[in-house]
Parts: C-alpha cells; sequence; structure tokens
C-alpha cells in the first residue's frame, strides 16, 4: 500500500485503518522474507553443507584425525632422539594414554620371525644356554592383493589295446565361456563397483598396473553375466522381503544413458528393507532394490501388489494411492517422524525460531523413549510407547494445532505444521504397534551406498545397466546387514549356481542368512618360521 506521507487525513479512524494494512503488510513481507532466507539456507547447506541432522561420533572422529597423525608424528621424533634412553623411553610410553590398537583375530592366518641370540654361551661363565621361554608380540601385516593364474588340467588317457579310446574328465562349467576370468575375479570386480564404490574404469586402471591390460568394455560384460547368474537369487530376496508384514520403503534417482540423445534421463532405484532387529523379531534384515525407468506411482504398486501388512515411509504420493486403493485396508501407512522432524530442523537452523526450537524438544524426548527400548520385544515397547510417548505426541498435535492459526501461513514454519498435521495419523501408528519405528532410517541407510555409487560412476549405461544395479545391490547389502563377507559370499554363490551344484529348488540355502560356505582345501602355505 503506498501512503502520501505529505497527504494525511486528519480523520483518526482512517489513520488507523491505514496503519492496519501496512502492519498486515508488513507481516506478509516478513513471512515471505523468511521463507526466502529459508530457501537460501537449504540451497546453501545442500551445496556447501554437512547432510548429517546431527553430528555422530563417527563425523567428530573425522575432524581429530590430523590432529592425531601431529600427534603421532611429534611421539615418532621424540623417540627417535631418545632412542639409547631405555628407561625415559619407558617413562614417557607410561605416561601416554591408552588407545584401542584392534584386537587381532583368531583365524587370520600366522606366520612367524625368529629374531635368536647369536652366542648360545652363557656371558658370565660360557656355559651353555638352554631355552626357558620366550618373548613374543603379534603385529598386524598384510600382503597386498596379487593376481595369479588359476591353471586347469585335464589328463587324457587312451588304450593300448584298442587305440582308438581317449578318457578325459569333462570341462567344468564356467561362468565366462572362453573367458579368462574365474568367479573370484568376477566377485572381486562386482564388490569393487557396488560395495567399495570404484567404478569400472578404475578397476581397469588398477589391473594395468599389475601388467593386465583389460579394457572397460570387458569388465561390463563380465558384471553382466555375472549378474544373469544372480538374478534369481535375487528374485528370491526380493520376494522374500516383500512377504514380510513390515517393510521400510523409499526410492532414490539414478541418472541413466539415454542412447540417440546424448544426455542421461532420471531413472529411480527404490527400495524395500526390513529389519526386525530393534524388536527382536524373527526376520533376518534384507534390503532389495528395483529400479524403473521413472516414478510414476504404478511403479511402488506393482513391486508391492502382494505385500500385506505395515509399509513405513515418507510422504511420497505413491504410496498413499497404493494405501487408498486398497479397499480392504490390507496396507497401513506408518509415517516417517524424521522426515517431519526434518522441516522444522531446517527451519530452526536457518531462523534460530523458539517455536520450531520447541517442537524438536518435544522429538527428542520421543527418541530418548526409543533409545531406551531398542532390542526390546515388541509388545515390550508397546507397553512403554502407550505410557511414556503417547502423552508427549498427544500434546504435540494439541500444540501444533493452536499455532497453525498464530504464524503466517507463507512462512516455512507453517509449512512444517501443515505437513505434520497431514500426516498425523501415519506418524502415531508407531504408538500402537511395537514392531514399528519412529522413521525410515533403516532404508535410508540402505539407500546411501547407492548415493555414493551415483556419485562416483555418475551414470548407469542403460537401463538394463540399471537393473544390475538393483541385483548386485540386493546380494551385497543384504549380505552385509546379516554379517557376511560380500567378495567370499558372492564367489561361493557364483561357483556353485554356474557349476549346476546348487539347483534351483535349492537356492534358499543362498539367502545370506541361511548360507554356509562349502570347506574347501587351504589355498595358504603352511606356517613356516622365518630367522631373522
Amino acid at each position: 500500500m503506498q501512503i502520501d506521507l505529505e497527504a494525511l487525513p486528519d480523520d483518526p479512524a482512517i489513520l488507523q485503518g491505514m496503519l492496519r494494512s501496512v502492519v498486515g503488510e508488513q507481516g506478509v513481507l516478513h513471512a515471505e522474507n523468511d521463507k526466502l532466507r529459508l530457501l537460501i539456507q537449504r540451497l546453501l547447506r545442500q551445496q556447501f553443507g554437512r547432510r548429517s541432522e546431527q553430528l555422530t561420533p563417527d563425523q567428530l572422529q573425522l575432524g581429530l584425525e590430523d590432529l592425531e597423525q601431529a600427534i603421532a608424528a611429534g611421539e615418532a621424533a621424540q623417540d627417535a632422539t631418545a632412542a639409547g634412553l631405555d628407561e625415559q623411553r619407558q617413562q614417557r610410553r607410561t605416561a601416554r594414554p591408552r588407545r584401542n590398537h584392534g584386537a587381532l583375530p583368531a583365524h587370520l592366518p600366522r606366520y612367524e620371525v625368529v629374531i635368536d641370540v647369536e652366542n648360545k654361551a652363557c656371558p658370565c661363565c660360557s656355559g651353555a644356554l638352554h631355552l626357558i621361554g620366550e618373548d613374543r608380540a603379534e603385529q598386524l601385516d598384510i600382503v597386498p592383493a596379487q593376481l595369479r593364474v588359476r591353471v586347469t588340467r585335464r589328463p587324457r588317457y587312451g588304450c593300448r589295446a584298442c587305440e582308438g579310446a581317449v578318457v578325459v574328465a569333462p570341462a567344468p562349467d564356467r561362468l565366462l565361456d572362453g573367458g579368462m576370468a574365474t568367479e573370484a575375479l568376477v566377485a572381486h570386480i562386482i564388490v569393487s563397483k557396488f560395495c567399495d564404490h570404484l567404478p569400472l574404469y578404475r578397476q581397469a586402471g588398477m589391473l594395468g598396473r599389475q601388467g593386465i591390460i583389460l579394457d572397460r568394455s570387458t569388465l561390463a560384460n563380465w558384471v553382466g553375466r555375472a549378474c544373469w547368474w544372480l538374478t534369481p537369487l535375487y528374485d528370491l530376496v526380493v520376494s522374500t522381503v516383500l512377504s514380510s508384514a513390515k517393510v521400510f520403503a523409499d526410492d532414490t534417482t539414478l541418472p541413466v544413458l539415454d542412447p540417440g540423445r546424448g544426455r542421461t534421463k532420471t531413472g529411480r532405484l527404490w527400495c524395500y528393507a526390513v529389519d526386525d532387529r530393534p524388536w527382536c523379531g524373527p526376520g533376518h534384515p534384507a534390503a532389495a532394490y528395483a529400479y524403473s525407468e521413472d516414478r510414476k506411482g504404478e511403479r511402488p504398486a506393482a513391486h508391492l501388489a502382494g505385500f500385506r501388512g505395515v509399509l513405513q515411509v515418507d510422504g511420497y504420493a505413491g504410496f498413499k494411492r497404493l494405501a487408498g486403493d486398497r479397499k480392504d485396508g490390507s496396507v497401513t501407512l506408518a509415517f516417517c517422524w524424521a522426515h517431519m522432524r526434518r522441516r522444522f530442523y531446517e527451519f530452526h537452523a536457518a531462523t534460530k525460531s523458539p517455536l520450531a526450537g520447541e517442537v524438536l524438544a518435544r522429538i527428542g524426548k520421543l527418541y530418548e523413549v526409543e533409545a531406551d527400548i531398542r532390542g526390546q520385544p515388541a509388545e515390550h515397547r508397546k507397553q512403554a510407547r502407550q505410557e511414556r510417548s503417547r502423552p508427549i505426541v498427544e500434546a504435540l498435535h494439541t500444540w501444533l494445532q493452536g499455532h497453525v492459526g498464530r504464524v503466517s501461513a507463507a512462512s516455512g514454519l507453517a509449512e512444517a505444521i501443515r505437513y505434520a498435521l497431514r500426516h498425523w495419523p501415519g506418524l502415531m501408528v508407531f504408538l500402537d504397534d511395537g514392531r514399528v519405528e519412529m522413521d525410515t532410517n533403516p532404508v535410508e541407510r540402505a539407500i546411501r551406498p547407492v548415493a555414493l555409487n551415483r556419485k562416483n560412476t555418475l551414470f548407469a549405461g542403460s537401463d538394463g545397466g540399471a537393473r544390475h544395479w538393483a541385483v548386485a545391490m540386493t546380494l551385497i547389502q543384504t549380505a552385509k546387514l546379516n554379517g557376511v563377507e560380500p567378495m567370499a559370499y558372492l564367489t561361493d554363490v557364483l561357483q556353485r549356481v554356474v557349476s549346476g551344484r546348487t539347483k534351483a529348488h535349492e537356492l534358499h540355502t543362498l539367502l545370506p542368512w541361511t548360507w554356509m560356505p562349502e570347506p574347501r582345501a587351504a589355498v595358504l602355505p603352511p606356517r613356516e618360521a622365518v630367522a631373522a
């Protein structure tokens, strides 16, 4: 509203009306400015800031690494200077802070280095010395990864009597007909790409440093063939996950090369996860991925066509339509408190709003309850939530309803409050079901490796290649969730399915939580004593 200060009216009522109008407009402008500032803060945080909403101990340790390295270098310099002063060195060692240097597992192979005295005569009487014990120290050593060649020999036998018969053992089935790679090498490439985030062109360069010149396309061919063999097992993991009564679901982008257009298109990698460990459930943790070319609601609807139970998700509309289309109520949506909290956190980080801080404090009390009951049976969790969490949740609901009309409708805080109230029924599901978590963090953790791969690899080469991402990520991440080493697991699985030792009806024995490695002869040399 434009006001001519040189021609103000004399009527007090008119002046009061003009003032109210100006104040109202100023409130709207302030709300718009706050919203713009919040948007700028979000963009800056997205581009340059950390993504996590809390400082974890691991993140804190990252900041201390350089300081600890500098301290260690100073101690090494002192040790070198006082090399001849044993007493001073011993005193300094006892004064140093105790650190966790790690334990050496018993399963690691060991070799011995014997450091013996040259003269075994007594320094006092020149008599013969005899062994009364030894000082023993263990250190962790490493043998760098070394390529080797497996030579398969099949002797041929002939008969001197008839001279026409030649007997030879049949050739074993190979993962790559006529190829040079063993199942172990292909498994190593798959794990390096999808678990350790090393793109194939980097792996080709690493092989080249050992004299093995291979084109990236050759490695891609190996990965594609291996994923074809692994697809039946992948399908079994997916069906097992989606037959659970409670599933986490989320998705993330996956750029895919679009041939003929000279650019990439944005596909989606969906993740469906189960983890019953927080409530001592009978199921095994697993993460199943599925690729689609877009994010239409029909994609998760197809994946979850046979699902019945509780679906823990964010606010994606496709999941809401999925539950709404089930007239029998066979799908219950449990919404994520972490997603709801994030909106208040971002507003508070940008504006230091005490109202947003109040919401964060109340949600923090809910998470304190969750920390106390994690790992307890479902019924105990439900009872504790009814006694301790429900009053907090109901009070928060009342607080949000009371403040939604008091803040500017255009502000980010009002948007956060409306989001919470809109999803409130799904946010309360965890109170009445001890199996349900407050948030979707398990599936968020399962999605994180995809983001790291996406950053290093930039894009998948095709829709088929993107589906290979789903196959490999499903088996690797599920193996990790069950404490299984992915390299050993994939090597053994490929050897069994390629050779036919494990039939189609026996694939359940290769699921990560039921898999047992086949015993085989040790390939390491026997322990030897090396004199030094």
